[in-house]
């Protein structure tokens, strides 16, 4: 199998992901976190979070890469002891490379998180939604037809007991729907000025329930991590469309 150099799977997915547009915002170190000894990349696994347990699978399955959403490296140094240590050497000793996408596989407007839940509901008019520091990192849109939380949930393969909350505030049946993926439940006064019907997020945060039952909004705060595969999965189906590096998607639920 031919497959790629790591510096040339790093400027793909820059390029596509336009990763520099969000340097300046996202606390997340994206691109390679951790290099790998050799340089060429045949077997990429692909999962949302930098986890020993993620590494664990990674080097079963031989793969050459880990591609996460979140990192290990958030902004600011980390000391090399403990479980960030552990996570490293076992990187370092299965010769891994680890490279992560946050805000730019959020925010993409085809492969993104936020688009990908979008187009699974089948949302007509998509447009741009959710501010963060000056970019917008989430899609609003229509549903084709008035739809019930449950169904919407239904739709994203979500079932209601996996959710973080559900706020019922609103209509019975929803049309107008804004998506911001993970924590960004705070982010509901935005589908408040919006005037939406329901606003689909990742975790529940306290201050949002009345925020919500006093504008007679629906809040589906789905999960953080049911909300954050989607891009992932995106990402993995595209290199291996573009490239001839073997994708594996390796799912690991945290329940929250």
């Amino acid at each position: 199998m031919v497959g790629m150099q790591l510096k040339d799977f790093d400027r793909y997915c820059r390029e596509l992901l336009r990763s520099e547009e969000f340097e300046s915002i996202d606390a997340s170190r994206n691109g390679i976190q951790v290099e790998r000894r050799e340089q060429e990349i045949k077997k990429a696994v692909f999962t949302v979070d930098a986890a020993l347990q993620s590494f664990e699978q990674a080097a079963e399955l031989a793969a050459d890469l880990i591609f996460v959403h979140h990192g290990i490296f958030w902004g600011r140094d980390f000391p090399l002891t403990g479980a960030q240590y552990r996570r490293v050497q076992c990187l370092l000793e299965k010769d891994i490379a680890l490279y992560a996408a946050h805000l730019p596989l959020d925010a993409h407007p085809e492969l993104g998180n936020n688009y990908q839940m979008a187009k699974a509901l089948g949302l007509t008019d998509i447009e741009p939604f959710g501010w963060y520091k000056g970019k917008t990192i989430g899609f609003r849109g229509n549903l084709p037809q008035p739809e019930d939380l449950n169904r919407v949930l239904d739709l994203l393969a979500i079932p209601p007991t996996d959710c973080n909350a559900i706020l019922p505030f609103g209509p019975s049946e929803n049309r107008s729907v804004g998506i911001i993926s993970g924590g960004s439940s705070r982010d509901v006064t935005q589908a408040i000025d919006a005037d939406l019907d329901l606003y689909l997020c990742g975790e529940a945060h306290h201050s949002i329930y009345h925020l919500a039952m006093e504008n007679g909004i629906n809040v589906a705060a789905a999960g953080h991590y049911a909300t954050e595969t989607w891009g992932v999965k995106a990402m993995a189906a595209r290199i291996a469309a573009d490239t001839d590096i073997e994708t594996i998607f390796v799912d690991l639920p945290s329940g929250l």
